[in-house]
């Protein structure tokens, strides 16, 4: 059946009735599909009407042309529509989310990304073509549930080419689209000018004083309704960072003058779940900080879908506003805790992952047709010559240094790092990517050697260069306790539940269940567990398999419960 949302003057209407948008943000690339259901019905539960959601064009079309899972995106909608739920879909092109290269696909190296650069627009025009129609067919003017649709993202952060943004609204209602249009920016001049379109509506992100940001946007917009697309109810973690989190009681006091106001909300994070696999992003200030794989985000609804305090407290704000929701589901079953044997290994270099090819210098991984992973680059020091500085220029991000087979540093990005060795000499750099810069102007950034290696000011030349994608080995041997190493355990489940993995004494890797990549670990946190979701496992044996790089602790790995 056909209904209606518009914008009227200062207010929204739902079929011709005043209405409040209570939205919460939920990614649904970042929840299993088989527990949307759950999340989406505690959403409702806290008090909410609308559920929002970025799309990731990097998941969507991760080589140029080559299209997979778009139905995802329809799907969860759908599953949107049956708990009862609204929708607000945010398309990007470019998302941010703390999500590699905000969105945007790695191959993009040869456009100037977030202008109306041609050649940039002719791939965003593809990927919309692919994506947009399934959103138009959803719309609540359709018979679905779809009230607002996004242009970009925050471009007042980034930049002023209102011919780009005016574009991507006509693309968006060339393909359909007749719901409000909508941008979202910082409440402050610079983001409220470089950001908005004439005609569409403006809305704002923040976390705290309300009051102050909505009396910005007035003075931008006025005569159009208040909303803060993002209430930052929490917030994220980099690696070797604090862990932060937001006091419940103070997120509740922002929300509560929020509403007051007479606004809409959106909040940021309601349910934020994980970055699974190496689709983490990073930011990039003074220094590059890579993103953890928990996007936890201290949401009112946890990781792992369970309730919060900042649940309970946003839930008896919100029912005053919308008192007719569910009871509050049961919280998802858990495994008991257990320990978890490793009884096999392989080293990387003898795993059989390797792509290796030859070049006169060192390759980025865009240049090797390589997403995410590692990359082995090796070569020789000319000799004999006395001991000068190793350097390396533009690393992104991390390197295990060796010379003549042993481990002499592991040189870090930003940091300087410089290492005096002798001629002659055999040199290996193993290169990992730690996730792409997801916010600023820092975008589209490369990944492994940028410019070159070189001892003194002497540039070397030619390498043996190895790439390693993020998979599984087929063939382990018996364990044994190297680092650069993989190593897998089974473990006997008898029903599926939610489980965490712990690694103490270990140092920093990835871990796989049944196939699946969890995130990355490191010892130097602020995250110590990754979250594994029922549905990864079944009854039975199951696999886990762990890459190391730097310590190899005890040959076991823990199952925890929430």
């Amino acid at each position: 059946m056909s209904r209606n949302f518009v914008i009227d003057g200062e207010s929204f209407r739902l079929d011709g009735q005043d209405f409040r948008v209570l939205s919460g943000a939920m990614h649904y690339f970042r929840v299993h599909p088989s527990q949307w259901a759950h999340r989406l019905r505690m959403l409702h539960a806290m008090g909410l009407n609308t559920v929002e959601t970025y799309v990731p064009w990097n998941l969507h079309e991760p080589r140029p042309g080559e299209f997979r899972d778009l139905e995802l995106l329809g799907a969860f909608l759908d599953a949107a529509a049956e708990e009862g739920l609204l929708a607000i879909v945010r398309p990007g092109p470019y998302i941010c989310a703390e999500w590699d290269n905000g969105g945007l696909p790695w191959w993009l190296t040869d456009v100037r990304v977030r202008t109306s650069d041609p050649g940039y627009l002719r791939y965003v025009d593809r990927f919309f073509a692919e994506l947009i129609p399934s959103v138009a067919e959803r719309q609540i003017t359709r018979g679905g549930n779809v009230i607002m649709v996004q242009v970009e993202n925050e471009y007042g952060s980034y930049g002023t080419d209102q011919a780009y943004l005016r574009h991507l609204a006509d693309e968006l209602i060339a393909h359909g689209i007749e719901v409000p249009l909508f941008t979202s920016d910082g409440p402050g001049d610079w983001w409220l000018t470089g950001g908005t379109v004439p005609g569409l509506l403006a809305t704002v992100n923040f976390g705290s004083e309300p009051e102050r940001a909505f009396e910005t946007l007035k003075r931008h917009r006025p005569g159009e309704p208040l909303f803060c697309m993002e209430f930052w109810c929490g917030w994220f973690d980099h690696w070797a960072g604090e862990h932060i989190t937001r006091e419940p009681a103070d997120a509740a006091d922002s929300l509560e003058r929020i509403l007051a106001m007479g606004a809409s909300v959106n909040l940021y994070m309601a349910h934020g779940g994980t970055s699974f696999g190496s689709w983490s992003g990073a930011n990039r200030h003074e220094a590059y900080h890579a993103t953890i794989s928990s996007y936890d985000y201290d949401a009112p609804i946890a990781e792992n879908g369970a309730p919060t305090e900042k649940f309970w407290l946003f839930r008896d704000i919100l029912r005053r506003y919308n008192p007719d929701v569910p009871e509050v589901p049961q919280a998802p079953a858990a495994l008991p805790p257990s320990a978890v044997a490793l009884t096999g290994s392989v080293r990387l270099a003898d795993a059989g992952t390797g792509i290796r090819s030859t070049a006169p210098f060192p390759p980025t991984f865009e240049e090797l047709g390589l997403e995410h992973g590692l990359v082995s680059y090796r070569t020789r020091v000319p000799g004999p010559r006395k001991p000068y500085k190793l350097v390396v220029d533009g690393l992104h991000d991390r390197a295990h240094v060796f010379v003549d087979g042993e481990l002499r540093a592991v040189f870090s990005r930003d940091a300087d790092d410089a290492l005096e060795i002798p001629g002659p000499a055999e040199i290996e750099l193993l290169v990992e990517s730690m996730g792409r810069t997801n916010f600023g102007p820092h975008l589209g950034e490369r990944k492994g050697i940028l410019r070159g290696v070189r001892h003194h000011q002497q540039f070397l030349h030619d390498w043996e260069v190895t790439a390693y994608p993020l998979t599984v080995p087929a063939g382990f041997g018996e364990v044994v306790a190297e680092p650069r190493s993989f190593f897998r355990g089974e473990f006997d489940v008898a029903e599926p539940g939610d489980t965490f993995v712990e690694l103490p004494g270990w140092g920093k890797g990835y871990v796989w269940v049944n196939g699946f990549c969890l995130g990355r670990y490191w010892e130097r946190g602020p995250q110590q567990r990754l979250y594994v979701p029922a549905p990864l496992l079944r009854a039975g044996a199951n696999e886990i398999v762990v890459l190391e790089l730097d310590q190899v602790g005890p040959l076991e790995v823990r199952l925890t419960a929430a």
